[in-house]
């Protein structure tokens, strides 16, 4: 029997888009090269990193990464860990960059090169943008390339910045998002950063499933990132938490609306008017989901997942995996634990 293919409505989607097989596009790869500086900050480079290589892991080949240095020498880090850079720094390479971003530290000097300045103007007259991380927005002013822009640094030179750039508008945000010109000021504000510009150039599906994947409190993000997901009350949050922890034996309508204090008529409407959908159907895709997250990244077979999501029968886990995600629970990929 043919089973009739279902999809997940908006709220699941983007939960569900990492790890499913799509069509690849024609779109080439964004590239995105880092040039490190001595004593740059290995925190806010890692967290910027990190949201390219989980896109790459979620859609392979959406971003290539490179690392470059000043005479392609090794740089030490902040916190004494060395980096050896893999790209050399020549003009053939920068000009093939879509995102080139200066990485700085608090014991970064501030003097800045000669080298550096001249190689800054030159990209600047590219279609590339520019960016910086902990007190990268120091060297990009210093080149005169913040007149006019908003740009964000470290609390440390914040107000240097001011003084020797007074045409940029130095703010007090961890992060500045401002045309051509993408700095941050802190490891959070790089990961926030890199989470823009990747909605930016490659599209808000794949930023908000990197958000989904790498972030344990996306509260913060959700407002900024995703304006499309609807704000969710407190009575409703109250039952999506009661849905999340009784996953095994799924509560029934009754049951909840006591619980949270309704009638089952006012949670039904909670749910069409703040997420477009029934109780049930979100309780089914919320089950259905953590199937696919405890298949990938467990042991478990698939009798004991079907169990501790509350499919009573096997037999309708699977057709169900297999309507949602086009193949059954059995032919899912799992991750190596």
């Amino acid at each position: 029997m043919k089973t009739s293919t279902r999809t997940f409505n908006r709220t699941f989607a983007d939960r569900n888009l990492g790890f499913i097989r799509q069509a690849q596009t024609e779109q080439p790869a964004s590239r995105v090269g880092f040039l490190l500086l001595e004593h740059f900050s290995l925190p806010s480079f890692t967290q910027a990193l990190d949201v390219l290589v989980t896109a790459n892991l979620i859609a392979p080949g959406s971003v290539r990464v490179h690392t470059f240095s000043h005479n392609h020498a090794e740089v030490m880090s902040d916190l004494g860990i060395p980096i050896r850079p893999d790209t050399p720094l020549t003009d053939i390479r920068l000009a093939d960059l879509d995102f080139l971003v200066l990485c700085g530290g608090l014991r970064a000097a501030r003097t800045v090169p000669g080298w550096l300045a001249a190689l800054l103007r030159k990209i600047a007259r590219l279609p590339i943008t520019l960016g910086g991380l902990w007190n990268g927005a120091w060297y990009l002013g210093a080149a005169g390339l913040l007149d006019g822009y908003r740009c964000a640094i470290h609390a440390e030179q914040r107000t240097a910045l001011a003084e020797r750039v007074p045409h940029a508008n130095v703010c007090h945000d961890a992060l500045a998002f401002d045309r051509d010109r993408v700095t941050s000021a802190s490891p959070s504000g790089a990961f926030d950063m890199m989470i823009r510009w990747l909605g930016h150039g490659l599209g808000a599906q794949l930023a908000g499933a990197v958000l989904d994947t790498l972030d344990g409190d996306q509260n913060k993000h959700r407002s900024v990132h995703k304006p499309q997901q609807p704000k969710v009350s407190k009575p409703l949050r109250e039952v999506i938490g009661l849905m999340e922890a009784n996953l095994e034996e799924p509560l029934n309508p009754v049951q909840l609306a006591q619980a949270v204090g309704l009638s089952i008529r006012q949670v039904q409407r909670l749910f069409k008017d703040q997420l477009n959908t029934t109780p049930q159907k979100y309780y089914f895709q919320l089950r259905i989901t953590e199937a696919r997250r405890l298949i990938q990244n467990s042991s478990a077979s698939i009798f004991d997942v079907s169990i501790a999501c509350g499919f009573v029968s096997c037999t309708h886990f699977s057709r169900s995996y297999r309507a949602f995600f086009g193949h059954p629970p059995s032919q899912e990929i799992r991750h190596e634990l």
